[in-house]
């Protein structure tokens, strides 16, 4: 994995450590067993935004704190240029870049999502995590799986629902999908 999943990892420890929270409440709050919540905390497993997100929220800690280290600063707005958001990889194929780190107190997390196509037939994991999603097709296709549903969405397709039922998506066509991601 790469630098910015083991300062992900770091941070998480860190807060744990300062607030005396144990490693099996984090584990249990994230939906995984303890040894994979201690490969997170190592860098050694993918975080998961998602997962991070419901970090963020239990123990009142900005998403943007634990993702890039920063705490915002911008109340009134914050502007966005392209190419320019805060960035972070969860895996090689798989790219999230915040299109709102520097607001502070804001309601949702949009980010910009990078997906490169996978070999073959092969997925990405399910997951699933409190609130609702929003994803709008930029470019490409994006493949989504929610539950047992299986859609394609194309350019400029989008899909709202409940984020709590397990979900995944992939980029299919051979060709990279960008799309808007805001979790709710």
């Amino acid at each position: 994995m790469d630098d910015a999943i083991k300062q992900i990892g770091q941070r998480l420890k860190g807060l744990r450590e300062v607030l005396d929270i144990p490693a099996e409440e984090v584990a249990e709050l994230c939906g995984v067993t303890l040894e994979h919540y201690h490969r997170i905390e190592a860098g050694e497993a993918d975080p998961s935004v998602y997962r991070l997100s419901r970090i963020s929220k239990r123990y009142g800690i900005s998403l943007d704190v634990l993702l890039f280290g920063e705490e915002p600063r911008m109340k009134g707005y914050f502007l966005t240029r392209k190419g320019q958001g805060l960035s972070v990889e969860r895996r090689a194929d798989y790219k999230y870049q915040s299109l709102a780190s520097g607001f502070r107190g804001r309601d949702v997390d949009p980010f910009l999502v990078t997906v490169d196509p996978l070999p073959g037939d092969a997925n990405h994991n399910k997951n699933a995590h409190e609130g609702q999603e929003f994803d709008f097709v930029l470019e490409g296709e994006l493949e989504i799986t929610i539950g047992d549903k299986v859609m394609t969405l194309h350019e400029c397709d989008s899909i709202y629902f409940d984020a709590s039922q397990q979900h995944c998506m992939r980029a299919v066509g051979g060709k990279q999908v960008k799309f808007v991601c805001i979790v709710i």
